[in-house]
């Protein structure tokens, strides 16, 4: 916990552009394996070994495709050496950015951000992030602190777009991991990234693509809706204009992965392609005796 002294306003935590620090962040000499370097709801890391064997002979030599990129779980672990990530997230996708083109200046802010770590830290930062205009690097070093220190690590948005995720209770959180830090860095050069919607894949998908489809899943209860990752939410409408696109890319000759709930009304939109169950823990749920494992359903193309 930090001091009272410690406890300045927001704006005092991050230094001004032109500031350094006394000693700059080095890359570790024994680069980590690369992984996502955010906690994201719905994240793929404990299914990988379910997934990967669900796809097409021959996905080493495609470009991989992700247009809900989320904690990117899936494209660190196969690190292809060809991809198009996008999100309709702004604020991700700014992350992403910074990440790959300003490590420097994104650690440096991540590091004060960390030294000053307390409740009453989240809530400035958090109404920060809300309500001011920064560089970019800022920017992500504030999404990514909001992100390792919120309530399980979840992203949700009001109807005015705010991030609104309370505080989590965490006694030590890791804000400033430099070995996952660096090894996204170095994962993420020369790979294309974009701020749009799925359905722009319509016109930039190429046959032989391997797209890989994680889109916020249809609730399987009234209260399990975890949606809101950002303004507007994802509908049932959404998810049939997603069937529209997956179909639509079939026809142009992609292989296609699709991840959702295993639900009636997501089997009846891909009845018409192949359907696999497997098997995942559901980490988000206020009731803590709901957390257990649950089937998702895996759609494929071929």
């Amino acid at each position: 916990m930090a001091t009272s002294a410690a406890r300045s306003s927001a704006a005092e935590l991050l230094p001004q552009p032109a500031t350094r620090l006394r000693s700059r962040p080095k890359t570790p000499h024994l680069p980590k394996a690369p992984g996502p370097f955010l906690k994201w709801a719905g994240g793929k890391s404990k299914l990988l070994q379910q997934l990967v064997p669900l796809m097409p002979p021959g996905v080493e030599l495609m470009r991989h495709v992700e247009p809900f990129l989320g904690g990117g779980a899936m494209f660190f672990a196969r690190r292809p050496e060809r991809a198009y990530l996008a999100d309709v997230n702004k604020p991700l996708m700014g992350t992403y950015r910074a990440i790959r083109d300003d490590l420097t200046r994104v650690m440096e802010r991540l590091h004060v951000l960390e030294r000053n770590h307390s409740k009453e830290t989240y809530y400035q930062v958090r109404s920060r992030y809300n309500r001011s205009r920064m560089p970019r690097a800022e920017r992500a070093a504030l999404f990514i602190y909001l992100n390792k220190t919120c309530f399980n690590g979840l992203h949700r948005v009001n109807r005015k777009g705010e991030f609104n995720v309370p505080a989590g209770s965490y006694k030590n959180p890791r804000i400033l991991d430099e070995a996952t830090l660096h090894a996204a860095h170095h994962t993420l050069q020369d790979v294309e990234l974009a701020c749009q919607s799925f359905e722009t894949l319509v016109e930039q998908s190429r046959p032989g693509d391997f797209v890989y489809f994680d889109p916020p899943y249809e609730p399987v209860s009234r209260t399990a809706n975890f949606t809101s990752y950002a303004e507007g939410g994802f509908s049932q409408q959404d998810q049939t204009r997603l069937r529209d696109v997956f179909q639509a890319l079939s026809r142009r000759g992609c292989k296609l992965m699709l991840s959702n709930s295993d639900t009636p009304f997501i089997r009846a939109l891909y009845r018409d392609h192949r359907q696999h169950t497997v098997s995942a823990r559901r980490a988000i749920n206020r009731d803590a005796k709901r957390r257990g494992p649950v089937r998702e359903l895996v759609v494929t193309n071929y």
